[in-house]
């Protein structure tokens, strides 16, 4: 029954995400409603893309202080699953901090790296200008720095090149 449970979760998920991304269907508060609740159930069910993204939609604008502290505790779950987006966010949300999660820059560290290292450019860009800048905690470490750098620009030319593969598709 878990398999059946999983295959229905991803499969929600995926009408979830096209209901999401959608451009040409209307934008209307009752696509919406559905959109959000299909990402809630999903999320519900463990799958770590609707973690991620509802989660990180909770967090940043959800009204409510409960609405924020489940997007985060949702960012970090789908992060400890691996999830390359919220391993990002998840450090995002301990280098700033919330009323759930108080600042921990050596949590945010930690998670930039994860991030940094599985291939988010944005993740190691900032450990660059951490390191660059000592921030985050971090001494400053000209070697150190180059290393995310040079990371960062690497993620950022794989990631460039892959959208070119994608879009030369789209076109034929």
């Amino acid at each position: 029954m878990t398999q059946a449970s999983s295959l229905f979760t991803r499969l929600e998920y995926r009408l979830a995400e096209q209901l999401f991304h959608t451009r040409w269907l209307p934008r209307s508060p009752r696509t919406q409603r559905l959109t959000m609740r299909l990402f809630k159930r999903c999320a519900d069910a463990g799958h770590p893309g609707a973690l991620s993204l509802y989660g990180h939609v909770l967090f940043h604008r959800g009204v409510s202080p409960q609405d924020k502290a489940k997007g985060a505790r949702y960012v970090l779950e789908a992060a400890q699953a691996g999830n390359l987006k919220a391993q990002y966010q998840a450090a995002r949300i301990h280098e700033n901090g919330c009323l759930q999660y108080p600042r921990r820059e050596d949590r945010a560290v930690t998670w930039y790296a994860r991030a940094g290292e599985a291939g988010h450019p944005l993740a190691a860009a900032r450990l660059a200008r951490a390191y660059r800048h000592g921030e985050l905690g971090l001494a400053v470490d000209a070697a150190h720095a180059a290393h995310w750098q040079a990371l960062a620009d690497r993620h950022a030319r794989l990631e460039g090149a892959e959208l070119d593969i994608h879009g030369a598709q789209t076109r034929h």
